[in-house]
Parts: structure tokens; C-alpha cells; sequence
């Protein structure tokens, strides 16, 4: 049950999460995460997922991070129906239940490609400039080495997106300094200093940064 606000901001930032509502196949996804230790993406996220990919008329789209599914059913929705979602997760158990959530919201195996491994062995082997949306949500220490991923494959007017950038409100907060929140707060710094990018904060979820490759 989730904490009732207790100041305006904290009620209207409840308000926009909530605006986002998720249906039974994306709640058994989430409740699946839950229970074997990989939590999702929240709603508000999710439909920022669904948004981005749908305003890029999305063809090919790169994961990092399957968890459960619940972020691969919110890019499915919003890409092309001939689209195709490579998904990438070192947890093959993760990726199982992934699956199932993916059949059961009846998208056919041609549409999703998982691939387990580590991340940074496996994008490397990923086609420079193939991608219209790469989507990171896994080892947050990775963070930066994912933006220089992402950034070659990405095709110009391509959008990188990546969750947890306020990480449980530490990032905002210059005392933490714990290597998770370090990393995310470079990030920031990364993708603001780079002049490929245009970047936008989004404050849904537990953040969303997402930056539009302008060009090579």
C-alpha cells in the first residue's frame, strides 16, 4: 500500500505515478519480479518507456536489464508491430519468467530476442547505429560504460533511456556518496556534457533520464 503524502510536492509527484495504471499481465510481471528479486520499473517509468518508443515509431530497440518483463511489455506496446525487442540479462531464470509475460500479452517469439550475458560483453557485438531506442535499467556502476554503448548504437534522432536517475532520492542529495549514487549523479554529468545529446530529466518513477542522439 503505498504511503500517503505528506507535503504538496510529495502529493502532486504521487499524483503524475498514479495517473499511469497498469493492467493484470503487467501486474503478475511486477509481482513475479517481486519475488525473485528483480523490481521493475514503477508505472509512471514504464509509460514514459511506452511514450518514448511510440514517438520514435520504434523498429529496434535494446534492453539492458530484462528483469521480469515488466519494462520489455511496456516498449512492446509502444513500438512498431513489426518491431523487434533485444533484451539483455545475465539472470537466464529472469529472462524465463520474462518470456512468460511476453506470451501471455501475445507477443510471439520473432518479436523478442533475449540474449543472457553481461551487458558490456554483449553489446559490443550489436550493429553501430541499428537502434532506434536502447533502454538501460541494470548494474548501476555500469552506467556510463552503457551511455558509450548506447550512444554507437543509437541512429541519429535516436532516444537512450535510463531508470532509477534520482536513485531513492540520494542522487539530489550531495552527502551521498556511496558508489551506486556516485555513478548515477556522473552519469547526469555525462549525458549534460555531451554535445551529441539533448537530455531530459524526468522525474516519474525513480527517475528518468532519457537524451536524443543528434547526431554520429
Amino acid at each position: 500500500m503505498a504511503e500517503t503524502p505528506t507535503s504538496p510536492l510529495e502529493a502532486t509527484l504521487a499524483y503524475a505515478e498514479e495517473f499511469h495504471t497498469e493492467d493484470e499481465i503487467l501486474l503478475t510481471a511486477r509481482q513475479r519480479g517481486a519475488e525473485v528479486g528483480a523490481p521493475p520499473i514503477l508505472p509512471g517509468g514504464g509509460a514514459a518507456l511506452c511514450f518514448l518508443a511510440t514517438a520514435v515509431n520504434a523498429r529496434a530497440v535494446v534492453e539492458i536489464g530484462t528483469g521480469c518483463g515488466v519494462s520489455g511489455l511496456w516498449l512492446l506496446r509502444g513500438m512498431r508491430q513489426d518491431g523487434t525487442l533485444t533484451s539483455v540479462d545475465v539472470e537466464p531464470e529472469h529472462q524465463r519468467l520474462a518470456r512468460q509475460s511476453f506470451a501471455q500479452a501475445g507477443f510471439s517469439g520473432g518479436r523478442i530476442r533475449l540474449i543472457t550475458g553481461r551487458a558490456l560483453d554483449v553489446l559490443p557485438r550489436l550493429s553501430d547505429g541499428g537502434y532506434d531506442l536502447v533502454f538501460c535499467d541494470a548494474a548501476k556502476h555500469e552506467y556510463g560504460d552503457y551511455l558509450a554503448e548506447a550512444v554507437r548504437l543509437l541512429r541519429p534522432g535516436g532516444i537512450v533511456v535510463f531508470d532509477g536517475t534520482l536513485w531513492h532520492n540520494r542522487v539530489a542529495d550531495p552527502a551521498r556518496r556511496d558508489p551506486d549514487t556516485v555513478a548515477v549523479r556522473e552519469l547526469g554529468k555525462l549525458v549534460r556534457a555531451d554535445e551529441r545529446l539533448r537530455p531530459l530529466m524526468i522525474p516519474l518513477g525513480d527517475g528518468i533520464l532519457a537524451a536524443v542522439k543528434l547526431t554520429d
